[in-house]
Formats: C-alpha cells, sequence, structure tokens
C-alpha cells in the first residue's frame, strides 16, 4: 500500500514534522482531487516500452538521487504527460519534440553504455551508470553534441521533466516546507522569512550548495580515476 504522507527518501528533515496534508481541508474539492491523486497509485505506463521504462528508471534516479523507497513516481508522471501531449508548449529548434527526443535520448543512453560495458543502461552498477550520466552533462557543459544533439539541449529536457515531476509532488513539499496550493485560502504573510500559522520554521538552515558541489568534485574524481 501506498503511503498517503511523508517526504522523499533524500529529504534531510529541514522541516520537522511538517505535513502539508494537513492543510487538506482548507482546499476546494477539485484542488484536493489533483494533489491526492499524485499520491494514489501510479497509473500503467502507456508512453515507454519495457526496455525504456528500465533506462529511464535508472536515469531518473540518479538525477533526483532517489535511491530508497518510498520514491516519488517520476517515471509514471513524466509518461502521462508525454502520452497526453502535456509539454512545455515549446522545444529547442534544434532538437526533436519532447516525446520523440525522450525516446532517442534513452536509446543513446542504451547504446553508451553498450559500447563502453557491453551492456543496456540498467544492467550497469551504480557507479557505469553515473559515468555514463557524467559524459553527457561534461558535453553539456563545453557546448558539444552528443549523437547529433546538443547535449545542453538533452541535459535541459532530462532535468526539466525530472525536476517539474519532483516538484509537484506533496512528499516534495514536505521536504521544502511548501504550503501547496493553498485555494482558495489564499497565503496573507508573503515575504522572506515570514510564515503563515501552520508552517514550520527550518530545522536545519543551511546553504546545501558548497557540501554539493564537494561531492560532485569528489564523484567526478572518482569517475575520472576509473576510467
Amino acid at each position: 500500500m501506498r503511503r498517503r504522507t511523508g517526504s522523499t527518501p533524500g529529504g534531510q528533515g529541514r522541516f520537522a514534522g511538517y505535513d502539508v496534508l494537513t492543510q487538506l481541508s482548507t482546499w476546494d474539492d477539485i484542488t484536493a482531487g489533483v494533489v491526492l491523486r499524485r499520491l494514489g497509485p501510479p497509473q500503467p505506463l502507456r508512453f515507454f516500452s519495457p526496455a525504456e521504462q528500465a533506462t529511464a528508471t535508472a536515469l531518473l534516479d540518479h538525477l533526483l538521487g532517489q535511491w530508497d523507497e518510498p520514491r516519488v513516481p517520476l517515471l509514471a508522471m513524466i509518461d502521462r504527460r508525454l502520452v497526453e501531449g502535456s509539454t512545455d508548449g515549446w522545444h529547442y529548434a534544434d532538437m526533436p519534440t519532447d516525446a520523440q527526443a525522450w525516446r532517442s535520448t534513452l536509446s543513446f543512453l542504451d547504446a553508451d553504455a553498450v559500447a563502453r560495458h557491453g551492456r543496456r543502461f540498467a544492467e550497469l552498477a551504480r557507479e557505469q551508470q553515473a559515468a555514463v550520466i557524467q559524459g553527457v552533462q561534461d558535453r553539456s557543459t563545453d557546448g558539444e553534441a552528443w549523437h547529433g544533439l546538443p547535449a545542453k539541449h538533452v541535459w535541459s529536457l532530462w532535468t526539466r521533466y525530472a525536476c517539474t515531476a519532483f516538484y509537484a509532488h506533496p512528499w516534495s513539499w514536505n521536504e521544502i516546507g511548501f504550503g501547496g496550493p493553498a485555494y482558495p485560502r489564499g497565503y496573507k504573510n508573503a515575504g522572506l522569512d515570514k510564515r503563515e500559522p501552520w508552517e514550520r520554521p527550518e530545522r536545519r538552515s543551511y546553504d546545501p550548495i558548497p557540501e554539493v558541489r564537494q561531492t560532485m568534485q569528489q564523484r567526478r574524481e572518482r569517475l575520472e580515476g576509473g576510467r
């Protein structure tokens, strides 16, 4: 049975005890329905093939660091968007449409994995997967192409869809202390360091960016050392 409330696996507990669903009774029925559907069992996938599902799941786990259950069901949320054509309303002129771009880039990840290790991307060890993904990000930073597509636009596609899905989920709202749609009640204490009565203060207020950069640098050095 799927948990109705909680935090994401990677949550740092910065808003201890906060649960956005305690405000459910203040939302109108339509708003509450939209939010609660995101907590229900994921619908069967209709866009991604079984092989694409395996590759995409591994990719999304790396992008959001979701190594443990319960995971935010990113793949199901992205699959639904692509089936329904609910894109951002645009795509880069030098990229295919989002649906085709997802199919193509997942196949390219598999191709890189086979070329390097003789196995599909989902079959690789986590560190090997990370190295394949890092290769795309490195090309993105350097403004290079990857399998004939601009790597920076491929990276944008993946992270844009992944982050949109992740931060549309109530577990992520708990992680960042977000009060949800708050409709029709709204917010009255807008402003820096101002909180509504139902919101919680940060238990640990710190800037994670230096720590993340250090971790990424260490990871890059390990990957480069293993080549």
